[in-house]
């Protein structure tokens, strides 16, 4: 992985039971029911003060349960046929073609990587964005994560909540429920990360965390807020996952390894207990960050840090068995990297090459083409509506 940060800052089921609300029996009629009983009691009456004989009581009795009361008697506690709930957007989710790295890998075609959800086109890194992109073909949901103050592991790109939300403030000093509860897309425009220049009416979802408007159909105020690691992995079971490992910094500029690693070991654990061995990606721009990560885990695929794939790119350096995909964008310091010749010494080693933008501009149809021609396995891109590439969008 080439660059100081993106953009310059086995299938696994039954997780979640999303079952449509079951439809009560209509209720009977009270007064219906009381209609009846009254009636058997006045003909019961009549009866019995014309004759004491035990047949006439009977036939009075087999008469009122022979009766149609509810043709004689209105009754004004009709049932109402209930109204079906909408289905949640997320169970509409069809499963992709792949659901393993392994299966994604030898698809005939290149990988659309939906990067924080595709965030040109839906907020950046909600429930939002990542259902949105699936519901839109994506093949890979793209996160990165960090720890909140509590240890929570959190998905979050930048060190602090400045850009998306309307707080301020380092991640790492809120803790999982304070970060939750922030509007994280308070600044979404849409065809871009994040402006804080425009009209107020530009930003098309503001408020919907806060319930200060609607939310969408199909969705909640919560799925605009900023989430976890956790949810996304239980919400998107058959989605493969491709998880960057950030590296924070301290309020002066400090980069934090300690929290890192300790993040790549939460992480580790996670995958674990999700049962995610077998569908998900992890890298990070630190190559002692991934370390800590295999030591924990050992069986996941990786791509490699950034040493390790200069190291290849410039010296022709061995990487590790398990970076099956090498990820990077197509530009690194004003030199073109991502060349022929790149793509076909990956090729060479049994790696794919997935390509992450670096410039806004590159978010189009057109440049994504050009990448796809020059050999590209996977697109990470923020449009994922512009794919070039067929997807499995029902």
């Amino acid at each position: 992985m080439f660059g100081e940060s993106k953009r310059s800052e086995s299938s696994v089921d039954g997780w979640q039971d999303r079952g449509m609300s079951k439809h009560r029996k209509p209720r009977q009629s009270s007064l219906h029911r009381f209609s009846a009983i009254a009636a058997a009691v006045v003909l019961s009456t009549i009866v019995g003060a014309c004759s004491g004989d035990d047949a006439s009581s009977t036939s009075v009795a087999e008469t009122v349960a022979n009766t149609d009361i509810a043709t004689t008697v209105p009754t004004t506690d009709a049932a109402v046929p209930e109204t079906e709930a909408p289905m949640a957007a997320i169970d509409q989710i069809v499963a992709p073609e792949a659901t393993t790295v392994t299966d994604l890998l030898a698809l005939d075609r290149p990988a659309v990587i939906a990067h924080a959800g595709g965030d040109f086109d839906w907020p950046h890194s909600t429930m939002y964005a990542f259902t949105q992109a699936a519901l839109n073909g994506a093949d890979v949901l793209e996160m990165d994560v960090m720890l909140s103050s509590d240890g929570v592991l959190m998905v979050q790109h930048d060190n602090t909540v400045d850009r998306l939300t309307n707080n301020t403030g380092l991640v790492s000093s809120y803790t999982a429920a304070e970060l939750q509860a922030m509007d994280n897309a308070y600044w979404f425009s849409g065809e871009v990360w994040s402006d804080h220049e425009l009209a107020d009416d530009a930003y098309i979802y503001r408020g919907v965390r806060t319930g200060d408007q609607p939310a969408p159909e199909g969705f909640s105020a919560d799925d605009f807020g900023m989430t976890t690691f956790e949810k996304v992995s239980l919400a998107f079971p058959n989605h493969v996952l491709d998880v960057e490992i950030k590296i924070p910094e301290s309020a002066t500029g400090e980069v934090d390894l300690v929290s890192a690693k300790a993040a790549a070991k939460e992480l580790a654990r996670l995958i674990k207990e999700t049962g995610r061995e077998k569908s998900i990606v992890v890298v990070s721009f630190s190559d002692e960050v991934l370390t800590e990560f295999r030591n924990a885990i050992p069986d996941v695929a990786t791509s490699p840090g950034q040493d390790s794939l200069v190291n290849w790119y410039l010296a022709g350096g061995a990487l590790d068995p398990r970076d099956v995909i090498m990820q990077a964008p197509p530009v690194y310091e004003g030199v073109e990297v991502l060349t022929q010749e790149t793509f076909d010494r990956a090729h060479a080693e049994n790696r794919a090459v997935w390509v992450w933008m670096n410039d806004s501009a590159q978010e189009t149809t057109e440049f994504y083409n050009k990448l796809v021609a020059l050999g590209a396995d996977g697109l990470l891109i923020s449009s994922p509506t512009k794919a070039p590439v067929p997807s499995n969008a029902s």
